[in-house]
């Protein structure tokens, strides 16, 4: 064969000792995924690493994804689309105070400016929909509310969750697209009623609030991976769901921190 036995032999050791790493590690990853069933390589690695220290299993990233592609066990993205945005209306449409170039409101600290969205969750029945306010420093939800209905009643109970935790009176942004919810009157006066400055998207374009958008693709497309039978049970699942994001996600913007950790250090 051209090689010697001492070398045939270490070589199947070696062998082996992957093999069993391998094994050691798919397990690790299952075992993270029952809370957290759609994280990705990046952040496995990261909340791995005190596991595989304590293993003494030296692993890069490069080669979780192989043992993440053998084992079938890579994230396939998924995505979905339904309107929930009604634009054409008689109320005022708000500056965008976060559009890039002069002026722009850049946060350096949580509770400066707040991101809000809604997004609609399938059930056995009729669609649900979920209402969303995200620190934009912290990344953290900081108030949510499932409901059956876009009457802006029901919105606005997202944003009342979050003023009931607000920790500060510092000047705060609450910025969102041009959907009929936020500029109607009931909901713009909690803001004034808070002291809330009112940021809103130009035109129709989601990338103006990029971040809320992207922590509703988090939070179905991580966790809410089942379809809840009814209001009830969607109400559990995304209390759950933002629990383990807020205070056990690691992410990748805040170095692999979870929201809840950089919020807190307000």
């Amino acid at each position: 064969m051209g090689i010697s036995r001492q070398a045939y032999y270490k070589r199947r050791q070696s062998e082996n000792c992957r093999r069993s790493e391998a094994e050691t590690v798919t397990t690790l990853v299952r075992h993270v995924r029952l809370r957290q069933p759609k994280l990705g390589t990046r952040k496995l690695h990261h909340v791995l690493r005190p596991a595989l220290v304590e293993r003494g299993i030296k692993l890069g990233r490069d080669r979780l994804f192989d043992v993440l592609r053998a084992a079938r066990l890579l994230v396939v993205p998924h995505r979905a689309y339904h309107k929930t945005t009604n634009s054409h209306h008689r109320f005022r449409r708000h500056p965008n105070l976060l559009k890039i170039g002069p002026g722009q409101v850049v946060p350096s600290a949580p509770e400066q400016v707040w991101v809000a969205d809604i997004t609609y969750l399938p059930t056995a029945g009729p669609f649900v929909y979920l209402s969303l306010v995200t620190d934009a420093f912290s990344r953290k939800v900081v108030g949510y509310h499932v409901h059956d209905s876009l009457q802006t009643e029901q919105v606005s109970q997202a944003l009342k969750m979050a003023l009931r935790t607000r920790r500060t009176r510092h000047p705060l942004i609450h910025h969102s697209d041009r959907g009929i919810q936020y500029c109607a009157a009931y909901y713009q006066d909690i803001h004034r009623r808070h002291g809330l400055r009112c940021s809103m998207t130009h035109g129709y374009d989601c990338y103006q609030n990029a971040l809320a958008e992207r922590i509703n693709g988090i939070l179905k497309g991580e966790f809410l991976l089942q379809r809840p039978a009814d209001l009830g049970q969607a109400i559990k699942m995304v209390e759950q769901s933002v629990r383990i994001y807020n205070h056990e996600r690691p992410h990748t913007a805040l170095k692999y921190k979870t929201p809840d950790a950089v919020h807190r250090a307000l």
